[in-house]
């Protein structure tokens, strides 16, 4: 639930920045000098960048949130005991102690989005973001690719 707070309240402040910003860009735009002209232009860029990149990260969260209810549903989370630091976040090396059964899944059947997905939370859990984020977006591709017929 503090994950979709934070989103509603960055939402929010991208309104208002695309609102502030507009308006300069407005005001600049309206000056009739020719490098006032090209910031303004640029103003104008920004914000449609940072709606797209908004637009981009709440649809991954919203089908990564589809597809963990879906496993969960189907009881396929994985069901690793590790341990946690008081934090929250999973000691290290249990993430890695449970981390090759998971990739060995993918590498056995590279298009089972459900592996997929596991092994995004594995590397998360190993604190690998980058590569936790490129696990899920694979597993969403190829569950969209199932879904169609």
């Amino acid at each position: 639930m503090s994950a979709r707070i934070g989103v509603a309240v960055m939402a929010v402040a991208l309104a208002l920045y695309i609102v502030l910003v507009g308006q300069r860009a407005w005001l600049l735009l309206a000056s009739g000098q020719p490098i006032a002209i090209a910031m303004g232009a640029a103003l104008v860029v920004l914000p449609i960048v940072a709606v797209w990149a908004l637009g981009r990260e709440l649809w991954f969260g919203w089908r990564a949130e589809q597809l963990g209810t879906r496993l969960e549903r189907e009881d396929a989370l994985p069901a690793d005991e590790v341990a946690v630091r008081p934090s929250g976040r999973v000691e290290r090396e249990d993430a890695d102690a449970v981390f090759p059964a998971y990739r060995a899944d993918v590498e056995a059947d590279p298009d089972d989005w459900r592996a997929w997905f596991r092994l995004g939370i594995a590397y998360d859990a190993a604190g690998d973001r980058r590569r936790a984020r490129g696990a899920v977006r694979t597993a969403i591709r190829l569950e969209a690719a199932e879904r169609r017929p």
